[in-house]
């Protein structure tokens, strides 16, 4: 039970770090060339699926376990806003890989 806990308060702690990511994200419009463009898409992307996640897992602690339809479309967002994460954050250093190598 102490384990389900310490697990939804780091989500909700990572649910207002999201916000604030994007936040200081969308002031940010010192972009020089392309790399950084799309180095700053794929940090965007990153916590915005995330915010997804932290979002629909709310969601699910709140909903009624009779609302078969509603919990079963919450756990497949859950799932793929975790995939899609994880995807961009493996992106952002293959990303910096291959502009480094072009630059060489």
């Amino acid at each position: 039970m102490h384990l389900v806990l310490c697990h939804d308060f780091v989500v909700a702690i990572s649910c207002v770090a999201c916000i604030i990511g994007l936040l200081l994200l969308w002031n940010c419009q010192q972009q020089i060339n392309e790399a950084e463009v799309t180095e700053q898409i794929l940090l965007r992307m990153s916590f915005s699926y995330w915010l997804v996640y932290c979002v629909c897992f709310g969601i699910q602690k709140m909903v009624l376990p009779d609302w078969e339809t509603l919990m079963m479309s919450l756990k497949i967002t859950t799932a793929l806003s975790y995939f899609l994460t994880f995807s961009c954050i493996v992106s952002l250093p293959l990303h910096k890989l291959a502009v480094h190598h072009v630059q060489e």
